[in-house]
């Protein structure tokens, strides 16, 4: 007899139905906790985690809070770097992670890439504001710098980041329970990857200058890494340019291959998908679709984010809205700025 379940929401529903395909991101629902993690009996209670990553829990206290903030800053990244298009990351609102997200989709592999590089980031920079008694500054390089530079400050420590933050996020993939398909987990274990190697690639030399009435004679340097918000921005062109696999034998074992290109191997640094995505247009839970009905639009772009892109031709409903903004701004020695405050009406538009 086929079961059902009358009483469930249909959210909790699919939530239960897909946990374990959607293990491998559980644990951005991290990002809904407010306790603090001081006691390792608080490891049972976090949302998300697998065995392993509690018990990674429990041998690293001290690391939790900084992956809580390492899935805040997921969820708040992705839909910031979404939000001109169709798909606005909706789909990563944890705990009820959408059916996009666990059929092998390019916004999944967008999200397992920008959570393993978000949680290595995170973790690195920890070390170097001193939130982790774990972990220092990172080394300083080896190479002698040019003439008026010099090695110093305190450098983001990626190596600890990445080490800590790959044994988190990979976790649910290395699982030796079946949990959801091998496709699958190569799939979210490449992308994963390939978000590290964004966030190596990111890893670059900032300076701080000295001398006499601001000369920057000297500098003195470090390696420090760039900001999450402009490692998304990276990972979403690799999104846009995404490669279908399928999973098929290769020698003595299964592998990912391009579909349409099999003679060539997949990429390192390339994102790849193993099922199409949705056109995201009109809603359908099934699918993991929030459609763009009464989403802003641009009517002057030609972009993404443009009416007749975002609406999917279904046109748009214009609105007036009052804003306030500093005007008439006059500078005064020395040094100050002085602003009146002028209120105009500005035009927008919304999806039908």
């Amino acid at each position: 007899m086929k079961r059902t379940f009358p009483s469930l929401p249909l959210c909790l529903l699919t939530f239960l139905l897909l946990s374990q395909q959607c293990a491998g991101i559980r644990w951005l629902s991290l990002s809904q906790t407010t306790q603090h993690i001081n006691k390792t009996q608080h490891c049972k209670t976090l949302p998300g985690l697998v065995s392993s990553q509690a018990q990674l829990c429990r041998s690293n206290l001290e690391l939790m809070q900084t992956i809580i903030q390492a899935a805040r800053e997921v969820k708040k990244v992705c839909q910031k770097t979404f939000a001109d298009m169709r798909w606005n990351c909706s789909s990563i609102d944890a705990p009820k992670f959408l059916p996009d997200l666990e059929r092998g989709t390019r916004e999944s592999a967008f999200v397992y890439a920008l959570s393993a590089a978000a949680i290595s980031h995170t973790i690195a920079r920890a070390c170097t504001s001193g939130d982790l008694r774990l972990c220092t500054c990172g080394p300083i390089p080896g190479e002698i710098p040019e003439p008026g530079y010099r090695w110093g400050g305190c450098a983001d420590n990626l190596h600890y980041g990445l080490l800590m933050g790959s044994k988190f996020s990979d976790a649910p993939m290395k699982m030796k329970k079946k949990s959801g398909s091998n496709a699958n987990k190569l799939m979210h274990l490449h992308n994963s990857e390939v978000g590290r190697q964004a966030l190596r690639d990111a890893l670059v030399m900032k300076c701080k200058c000295h001398g006499v009435s601001g000369s920057c004679s000297i500098r003195t340097c470090w390696r420090g890494l760039q900001d999450l918000k402009d490692i998304a921005i990276d990972l979403k062109t690799k999104y846009l340019s995404a490669t279908k696999v399928v999973h098929r034998p290769m020698g003595t074992r299964k592998q990912l291959v391009p579909k349409d290109i099999d003679i060539r191997p997949v990429r390192e640094n390339e994102l790849v998908y193993l099922q199409s995505s949705p056109d995201y247009c009109m809603k359908n839970d099934k699918l993991g679709s929030f459609g763009t009905q009464d989403r802003q639009c641009n009517k002057t772009s030609s972009g993404s984010d443009s009416c007749d892109l975002m609406c999917c031709g279904r046109g748009y409903n214009p609105y007036s809205e009052r804003v306030v903004e500093r005007c008439h701004c006059k500078y005064h020695w020395c040094c100050y700025v002085t602003c009146k405050k002028c209120e105009r009406t500005v035009e927008k538009y919304v999806c039908k």
